[in-house]
């Protein structure tokens, strides 16, 4: 069985709340779960101490299972000191997308149309 520490949502409509549970891979997000092993409730500030709750012995005790973690969770675990932190690299992160890139290369070619257009109009009033 492959396990997962993942998060369940809760809470109602605009107003999240995730248990963290450690699940079979196989059943839905907000589906059937072995055990609750802590909550997160994304509203509160960063800084607030109840904002991740876990159980540190139980995810440990998954962990030896052979349970892997979701992206979100191991955040979580890697705050906690749980886990050694992992290398992230996003090297588009910053780049603009397709239609971004789009506009500013119309805007570009329009800014060196305006300018390109008095230096036309300098040289004509000089050559006469």
């Amino acid at each position: 069985m492959a396990m997962k520490i993942r998060l369940a949502r809760g809470g109602s409509k605009k107003r999240p709340f995730y248990r963290i549970v450690a699940a079979d891979s196989r059943m839905p997000r907000d589906g059937r779960f072995i055990e609750k092993l802590g909550t997160y409730n994304p509203l509160l500030p960063k800084d607030s101490e109840d904002r991740v709750k876990m159980d540190l012995e139980r995810v440990q005790y998954w962990l030896d299972q052979g349970a892997q973690t979701t992206d979100r969770v191991s955040r979580f675990l890697e705050a906690a000191g749980v886990i050694a932190k992992k290398e992230r690299s996003n090297p588009k992160k910053g780049t603009p997308g397709k239609a971004a890139q789009e506009r500013a290369e119309a805007k570009a070619a329009k800014a060196a149309e305006a300018t390109a257009a008095p230096a036309e109009a300098t040289e004509e009033a000089s050559a006469e």
